[in-house]
């Protein structure tokens, strides 16, 4: 038995106006029931609620504006997990809805109670279908595509395998409209990808990702320790029985603990701590949490609880953690010892700037 987590596209989803294609989506929906009879478990990261939306509400593409995107959403989502629920109940599998921002997941009860509603849904049975809340989720707290919370939803539920079905049936050394260009089957490490063109934009004007994000969906996911494989909609049915199917990344790296994996990937940063060069030292080689003692400046406004940016003495980025103070009250902390801001200031200053299990090196 494996676990599955398997995102689809817009432009899989959906006819060319905008409308959801029922074709396409069942197919879909008995690729996933096929998959579920043979015993796996199956996470559905699906696109598509802002695409659903638009036909209903008379618009003739994708809005821009993040308003108009949100109404198109609110209408689109419901459209959109009413068919899932009504084609999978034909298999006898029950769906759940699962809505995210990055907020809800960088924060510490916030993510302990993402997985625990996925592990819940995934013991009774059901298939996750799980989307970013496009109705609420403001510019800055977005993942930004649903390729990244894909990867990211694979490492929160401990998934085998992640999926990216797209419109392109795998990853091209090249425009693969183009003669000449080549299908990569397999991706092993970043030296692969070298001189490989990446940097194309969707082919749809109702999708939102390219090349670009899958890719970099990919190197989220392999680095934790779970491979991906990118192919079409088509061939979910083959590359969910485990056929050669598209292109398939190898794992990179080993699985972390969660919650570092999203404070890494999936969150927008409040503002910025600077270290000195023993500060840097102590996180890098010593595995250290970071003390006031360490900490020469900050920026950005930030409270406690807040992910930020630990940025070295040459202005380098070298990890992200969760702050324990509020940005005001950094100014008196700097170059202190806690011992001495206890005695000051009482013993709940006795405590880490940032605690080394919230912090992410980069």
């Amino acid at each position: 038995m494996a676990r599955i987590v398997v995102k689809i596209g817009s432009s899989s989803l959906t006819k060319a106006l905008g409308g959801l294609d029922s074709s396409r989506l069942d197919a879909l929906v008995d690729a996933l029931a096929g998959a579920r009879a043979r015993g796996d478990e199956v996470v559905l990261v699906s696109s598509g609620a802002i695409a659903a939306g638009l036909s209903p509400l008379g618009l003739p593409r994708r809005p821009r504006d993040l308003a108009t995107q949100q109404a198109a959403a609110s209408v689109g989502q419901g459209l959109l997990v009413a068919r899932y629920a009504e084609r999978f109940a034909r298999h006898g599998i029950v769906v759940g809805q699962v809505l995210l921002t990055a907020d809800d997941v960088t924060r510490r009860s916030h993510y302990r109670n993402a997985y625990q509603t996925f592990a819940k849904l995934l013991e009774f049975g059901t298939v996750p279908i799980v989307n970013e809340n496009d109705t609420v989720a403001t510019s800055e707290i977005r993942f930004g595509d649903n390729d990244r919370l894909a990867a990211l939803v694979a490492h929160l539920v401990h998934a085998d395998l992640l999926l990216l079905l797209s419109d392109v049936d795998g990853l091209y050394d090249g425009d693969p409209g183009k003669p000449g260009t080549r299908l990569i089957t397999e991706v092993r490490d970043e030296a692969e990808l070298a001189g490989v063109d990446i940097a194309r934009p969707s082919a749809s004007a109702i999708g939102t990702g390219g090349m670009v994000t899958k890719v970099d969906a990919a190197r989220i996911a392999t680095d934790a320790g779970i491979p991906v494989v990118l192919t079409s909609a088509p061939n979910a049915v083959a590359a969910l029985a485990g056929e050669q199917v598209g292109t398939r990344f190898h794992m990179t790296g080993r699985r972390r603990p969660t919650r570092l994996l999203w404070l890494a990937h999936a969150s927008d940063t409040k503002g910025a701590i600077l270290l000195d060069a023993g500060a840097v030292r102590a996180l890098t080689k010593k595995k250290a949490s970071l003390l006031p003692a360490g900490v020469t400046g900050a920026t950005g406004t930030f409270t406690a609880g807040d992910p930020v940016d630990l940025v070295d003495p040459d202005g380098n980025v070298i990890a992200r953690g969760i702050v324990n103070y509020d940005s005001a009250e950094v100014p008196k902390l700097i170059g202190r010892s806690t011992y001495e801001l206890a005695a000051e200031f009482g013993m709940e200053y006795e405590r880490e700037l940032v605690h080394r299990d919230d912090l992410m090196l980069l």
